[in-house]
């Protein structure tokens, strides 16, 4: 546990909450040890606090001296605002941890104080039940203790990744927005079981279990997917008829457009944010 460390949120929607919750739950950090902060809403705060008995307050009544960890929440386009209003009241050795999809390290970097240590991470939505595929780029100025203290605190929501910043976009290809592949995929899957007589709910649990056996096999036999694939298909059998429908459709195309456009997406995004904020 993290005992010794106290951490800030600045902004307390879903993503805030989802990584509070993980920290208390594992036993990173305690709840006492946690300030959760935004600019208005009382009534979103006042619920964190009943919920997990952490501290609330609005950005000015923060205790900063106190932080050693900042981590900015809010929606992107809040970045400016609230790096500018962070600047005067931190110090070089308290650490920026963003979880602001499209900000760079070099953007807050420049908008902070010179030397400033900043971490930028993007967790997916699976960290609301601790499953996240969490990436995390490192600033020109991050200390080797700080890398290893944030790597943990983001632990509770998953699996880390320490990737290069410029691998962000795909990153977001991938995993960020991976996730809703997959529901698109049980989507219409189910829909078949349905017309072929499973009651939907049955459908969708054996979808999900299917696909869960499949993901824990890559992850446990450490053997490529192409290896496992032709290992359970039989030439002529049931699984090589599916497989071969998917090629003539083309499957592996759409998938890779998939994940080329949600990259090519996140880089424009980020080039937007940054173009407003400059």
């Amino acid at each position: 546990m993290l005992e010794n460390k106290t951490v800030a949120f600045f902004g307390a929607g879903s993503m805030a909450e989802s990584m509070i919750s993980g920290m208390i739950h594992a036993e990173k950090v305690p709840a006492q040890q946690i300030y959760v902060t935004n600019k208005f809403n009382g009534d979103r705060l006042t619920e964190i606090k009943e919920r997990y008995g952490v501290h609330t307050m609005l950005q000015k009544d923060l205790p900063y001296e106190e932080v050693d960890y900042f981590i900015m929440a809010m929606k992107p386009y809040g970045a400016e605002e609230a790096l500018a209003f962070l600047k005067d009241k931190i110090r070089p050795d308290q650490v920026v941890v963003s979880v602001l999809a499209g900000i760079s390290t070099s953007y807050m970097e420049e908008k902070l104080n010179d030397e400033q240590q900043v971490i930028r991470v993007m967790p997916n939505t699976s960290s609301m039940i601790q499953e996240s595929a969490t990436a995390m780029s490192l600033g020109s100025y991050t200390q080797k203790r700080h890398e290893r203290d944030v790597k943990d605190l983001l632990a509770c929501m998953g699996e880390v990744f320490i990737i290069e910043e410029e691998q962000m976009d795909v990153f977001t290809g991938l995993a960020g927005s991976g996730p809703a592949y997959f529901y698109y995929l049980m989507e219409e899957m189910e829909k078949v079981g349905v017309e072929q007589g499973l009651e939907a709910k049955k459908a969708r649990k054996i979808i999900a279990q299917t696909i869960y056996g499949a993901a824990k096999m890559v992850l446990e036999k450490g053997e490529a997917p192409i290896v496992l694939r032709e290992r359970v298909t039989s030439p002529n059998g049931t699984t090589h008829s599916g497989v071969e429908a998917l090629k003539a459709h083309h499957g592996g195309e759409a998938i890779s457009e998939a994940v080329q456009h949600a990259a090519a997406r996140s880089k424009e995004i980020r080039e937007e944010l940054e173009k407003v904020a400059h």
